[in-house]
């Protein structure tokens, strides 16, 4: 089994991240890529600003990682997030999720991505032209 988790400051790429995931064992591969929109509730982002306790968001996701895999038959789970200063359109986080066949593919990849909202000690200020406030970092 196959697992790569990664916090960091640097731009994340997909296609890298799609490659690794692709195997001649998985029929599916399920792709989340969350983008920084550019604006909330009608106000306008500038920018987004991410930050983490790394040693303890690492530990969730492997948490999510090994629920996965007790949950379902995935070949690979890769969750990456970037921390630092993002403006729109940047990527905050990509998840992806290979195995033999779809379904599991997008349950496990959608649960991924649900759970780590909830459980992922990453705190999110959103800076908009009038002004800023810090996101629940489990909503």
């Amino acid at each position: 089994m196959n697992i790569d988790l990664k916090i960091s400051a640097e731009a994340l790429a997909v296609q890298p991240c799609i490659d690794w995931a692709m195997s001649a064992e998985s029929g599916g591969v399920d792709v989340f890529i969350g983008t920084v929109r550019n604006s909330t509730k009608g106000r306008k982002v500038v920018r987004l600003e991410f930050e983490t306790y790394e040693s303890m968001a690492l530990n969730e996701m492997r948490k999510i990682a090994d629920d996965i895999l007790m949950k379902w038959p995935v070949n690979k789970i890769l969750i990456h997030h970037r921390i630092g200063v993002l403006v729109p359109g940047d990527i905050p986080v990509i998840i992806v999720v290979a195995a033999a066949h779809r379904a599991a593919a997008f349950e496990a990849c959608r649960y991924a991505i649900d759970t780590f909202k909830q459980t992922v000690p990453i705190w999110k200020k959103e800076v908009f032209e009038d002004g800023e406030h810090w996101v629940a970092a489990h909503p």
